[in-house]
């Protein structure tokens, strides 16, 4: 199996509210609430980091979760949320997107 690493998706936008991630789709306006895992993996998302060390290093050491299947649950909500375009999923490196001249302050 491939190593997948995931990024957030630059066109959304996001804050956190009581430890929960919310998550407006810049595509259609849809609001999402994310637990405290996919908060975790949101806030871990950097796009070089790959989705296994993710998982090893940030939620299997916050939950009681074995490896695989934390590994595979993570997988499985990564890409639901890149389905929705909140996350970049790749078998590859994401470069990170600099922001643009003018943007948001």
């Amino acid at each position: 199996m491939s190593r997948l690493f995931v990024a957030r998706n630059p066109r959304v936008a996001a804050r956190s509210l009581d430890g929960e991630m919310m998550i407006m789709s810049g595509r259609d306006s849809t609001l999402f609430t994310l637990n405290k895992t996919a908060t975790i993996l949101w806030q871990s998302a950097d796009g070089t980091t790959p989705l296994d060390e993710i998982v090893q290093h940030r939620i299997c050491t916050e939950f009681e979760v074995e490896p695989a299947e934390a590994l595979q649950d993570a997988e499985t909500l990564a890409r639901e949320l890149a389905s929705h375009e909140i996350l970049q999923v790749s078998e590859e490196p994401i470069p990170q997107r600099n922001p643009v001249a003018g943007g948001s302050r």
